[in-house]
């Protein structure tokens, strides 16, 4: 099967050209599941219970994380050590958050018809979400995970990552480097697929030992919603500093699908002499990041002469 991209920025009419050759109903629900969102809406999600601590990277700035405090859109997480923090979802979707978890707000829509994807770039999650709460994408650049009324466990680290599939149902592929998604396949209750970095995913009936033994002890019970206490409540999180490339060194290396717009997002940073020494040292890890550095070599290619044969 061809390879899906991840980006939101697919287009409409793709969906009919899928349709010419026969594209099984997986793949068109992963296709729908494509097209362009609206506008992330302010509210749609919220952290419902913090333990431990929760660093917040939004924009340029480092922010510490609190209950009751709004999610955004491109929100970058990072839970502490032995931390813990719940989320909860306008669709009614619960999320938990195991210790030193980094998880990408990638995508987050729609009260009414709730579409959230999150990117787990390392760390344990657990998402909970009935039929009717919306779809809920968990990507890992290793495997992703869509679900539309079910609980699933996620764990990634060090180039493996295993996936659960507690109730429900779930449709599970595998990402290449560049972040699309290919061979999605159907889970059912209780299976439970691993992959290692750069092979074939395994699946097997039950999770292993390791995967049991290794799981945050919260994930083990039902998440109860939290989301009352802090109805009618405006908490922000309280700023930190401005990021530094070391904060935000690991999210730049994500699959490129994922850290589209970044460069946008951080040049700002470009004028901190270290900052900008760092992405220039590291420049073979985000390509991308070369215009930036250096517009006169985008001047130079728009002023060349056109050669003609």
């Amino acid at each position: 099967m061809s390879e899906l991209p991840l980006s939101v920025e697919c287009r409409t009419n793709a969906i009919p050209e899928f349709v010419n050759v026969h594209m099984n109903i997986l793949s068109l629900a992963l296709a729908l599941w494509l097209l362009p969102s609206p506008a992330a809406v302010q509210g749609g999600g919220s952290v419902t219970l913090l333990e431990g601590s929760l660093r917040v990277i939004r924009g340029v700035n480092v922010l510490k994380g609190a209950e009751g405090m709004h999610l955004r859109q491109g929100d970058l997480l990072e839970t502490s050590e032995k931390g813990f923090v719940q989320l909860e979802f306008a669709g009614g979707g619960v999320v938990a958050l195991g210790p030193a978890t980094q998880v990408f707000v990638y995508r987050e829509s729609g009260e009414k018809a709730q579409q959230t994807e999150l990117v787990l770039l390392g760390g344990w999650l657990k998402g909970e979400s009935a039929a009717g709460a919306g779809t809920y994408r968990y990507a890992t650049p290793i495997l992703a995970v869509m679900t539309s009324g079910g609980t699933v466990l996620v764990h990634n680290a060090e180039g493996v990552c295993d996936v659960f599939v507690e109730s429900g149902s779930a449709t599970i592929g595998e990402v290449s480097n560049e972040g699309g998604v290919r061979a999605p396949a159907t889970a059912k209750a209780g299976q439970f697929f691993s992959r290692h970095a750069g092979k074939s995913s395994n699946t097997t009936a039950r999770p292993n030992a390791a995967f049991l033994d290794a799981m945050p002890h919260p994930f083990r019970d039902t998440l109860p919603s939290r989301l009352a206490h802090f109805a009618g409540k405006n908490i922000e999180p309280k700023p930190d500093h401005v990021v530094s490339y070391a904060d935000v060194q690991s999210w730049l290396k994500m699959p490129a699908a994922w850290r589209r717009g970044f460069v946008e997002r951080f040049s700002p940073r470009l004028k901190d002499p270290e900052f900008r020494k760092q992405i220039e040292a590291h420049l073979a890890e985000h390509p991308e990041w070369d215009k930036a550095l250096h517009p006169e070599k985008e001047a130079e290619e728009k002023s060349a002469p056109v050669s003609h044969p």
